[in-house]
């Protein structure tokens, strides 16, 4: 996502599934770009247990980074490609309702407890590639800001997706953070816990991994890590080429 060379060859893959026939749906963040945003508003970033606290002014720095300059960003470059494209949110048609996280309080930010996918169906049914901001509707009517990681296991799920694949900027889960030779290419979902108690997985590892955890259980057929550092690496993925971490209930 900080990469414009990156992240045009990402939305080129996507372009050429969806060409081949895939229906493809993208679920995005932008932690750092939020950061940025942030600091020339004069807004002060801060933490909590190494998460972002969300009060009202970053609420809506949020969605002026994440509904506006990313998701726009993302749109006009799968256009640029030739695909049909529409940006959306979490609170379009409430395709994701949520209520507000309370272990830790961290401010405006959401745990999903539900998603409507007949949004999604009919923009995919059209033809159009799916481009979502994970902001979403609160029960008290509030916008939310929620992981994307577990937006889009959640996503995947309900969906009923074959495959869920989430683009970092890591090969995949290391047993040595400090090496990459020591990437772990398949992880049973009932070891999980057991890797973040070990210290294995930690940090912005933890929501990505469960929300793959979460995308399996829920029906998913594959779900995935893969290095977006590689240019072009969705293509070859898509093509076969076993890269990153799987993830499997087998």
């Amino acid at each position: 996502m900080l990469s414009d060379e990156l992240k045009a060859c990402v939305m080129a893959d996507v372009a050429d599934l969806t060409k081949a026939g895939a229906d493809v749906v993208i679920v995005h963040g932008g932690g750092q770009e939020l950061s940025a945003l942030q600091k020339k508003l004069g807004i002060e970033t801060r933490f909590v247990n190494g998460l972002r606290y969300t009060d009202e002014e970053t609420m809506v720095a949020a969605l002026m980074a994440l509904c506006g300059k990313i998701n726009k960003d993302l749109v006009r470059l799968l256009v640029k490609e030739g695909s049909k494209a529409v940006g959306i949110s979490g609170l379009d048609g409430g395709l994701l309702l949520c209520v507000k996280q309370c272990e830790p309080d961290i401010g405006f930010v959401g745990e999903v407890r539900g998603v409507k996918t007949e949004l999604l169906r009919t923009l995919s049914g059209a033809g159009y590639i799916p481009v979502i901001s994970t902001v979403g509707l609160g029960e008290d009517g509030a916008a939310y800001n929620i992981n994307a990681d577990t937006a889009a296991g959640m996503i995947a799920a309900k969906l009923s997706a074959d495959y869920l694949v989430t683009i970092s900027d890591i090969p995949g889960v290391l047993r040595d953070r400090s090496d990459p030779e020591s990437l772990i290419p398949e992880i049973r979902i009932e070891e999980i816990e057991s890797l973040i108690t070990d210290g294995v997985i930690s940090g912005g590892m933890i929501p990505k991994v469960r929300g793959l955890a979460d995308a399996i259980q829920g029906g998913v057929r594959s779900a995935s890590i893969i290095d977006g550092s590689c240019p072009h690496i969705l293509r070859e993925w898509a093509g076969g080429v076993k890269e990153g971490t799987r993830f499997t209930d087998e």
